[in-house]
């Protein structure tokens, strides 16, 4: 039997790369590349319903020693670098949406950044157009709080709203804390950005704003789940139809390989970071024995998979992509 090093691998791939050159004419050569990215979006079936992750593209976010309460920043790094990521002081975060189709209503699970925080981001109404889904045929939207890259997609740059015909729901708890004029005083220079955010999406429509209880099925099929900690109206969605069910966990996690693979580290923006942490702790533990597929809104998209126990803290596991639905 031949044994074949690294070494010899490479200089064989050189030689033929070589001899496939000296082949190759300048008349043959391939297109030059496009510098465009494909449409993103992926379905799933759920029983009978039909799900459509939509991507709205990612924030590379600067970080520092403050980002996350209770972990040195070295270890922050770490596990950025053994996961691969690109950047030490950078987080990348994508931002997937979630349309639901449950048959007889279109039900979009937050909004994505409206094209208002970074150039790299704001690509959701071009990936629903892809996905064949308008824009004014969303019945309902749903918001799991009201941080920029989950509420700013209700408008436009232009404050027009960007689905006309939807019905905007929003957790009760979190409309009443952020519209509570005590409580913008009382905020600190960090988070009172996000009042004032939430103020202009929300404030001028706001008779138009349903606000809902926790715990309320809020269409049919979609039932909410109280997750505070985040926020203080933060919630997440579980999707059931007959036997099949996924949980939405919007916020409950950033990206994973960093707070679901350490579930105690909080990360600046949960506002309470220890019922954060608690309620981190409690939909992990379910949706791991349940072995509940999931959606997180800053997963790796196409954001759908599941969490397996490890150790001390978690592992997602991805989905396989599905050409047949």
């Amino acid at each position: 039997m031949t044994t074949l090093s690294r070494r010899g691998l490479l200089a064989g791939a050189a030689l033929a790369g070589a001899g496939a050159a000296l082949r190759t004419s300048v008349a043959d050569a391939a297109a030059p590349p496009s510098g465009h990215q494909a449409p993103a979006f992926y379905r799933a079936r759920l029983g009978e319903f039909e799900l459509t992750a939509a991507h709205d593209g990612i924030w590379h976010r600067p970080i520092d020693a403050t980002f996350v309460r209770g972990a040195a920043f070295a270890d922050v790094q770490k596990a950025m670098a053994d996961a691969y990521m690109p950047y030490p002081d950078k987080l990348s975060i994508p931002f997937t949406p979630l349309v639901v189709n449950i048959g007889s209503k279109l039900v979009l699970l937050d909004t994505g950044s409206g094209g208002q925080m970074a150039d790299t981001a704001g690509f959701l109404p071009a990936n629903l157009a892809a996905a064949g889904i308008d824009a004014k045929a969303i019945d309902i939207i749903a918001v799991t709080h009201f941080h920029p890259d989950h509420i700013n997609g209700i408008k436009t740059k232009d404050d027009v709203l960007a689905f006309p015909n939807a019905e905007i729901m929003v957790p009760a708890p979190e409309l009443a804390f952020f519209m509570d004029d005590g409580n913008l005083s009382r905020a600190s220079d960090s988070v009172r950005g996000v009042f004032l955010n939430a103020r202009r999406v929300i404030k001028n429509i706001a008779k138009d704003v349903t606000p809902f209880e926790p715990g309320k099925e809020i269409a049919p099929g979609i039932t909410s789940i109280a997750a505070y900690g985040h926020t203080p109206g933060h919630v997440v969605y579980a999707v059931a139809s007959g036997d099949k069910s996924v949980l939405v966990l919007g916020d409950t996690t950033n990206r994973p390989e960093l707070f679901a693979r350490n579930p105690d580290w909080q990360p600046i923006f949960d506002m309470d970071g220890p019922r954060a942490v608690e309620n981190r702790k409690r939909l992990l533990d379910r949706v791991a024995a349940d072995r509940m597929l999931v959606h997180g809104f800053h997963f790796p998209f196409p954001a759908f998979g599941h969490i397996a126990k490890e150790g001390k803290g978690y592992a997602f596991v991805p989905v396989a992509w599905q050409p047949v639905l």
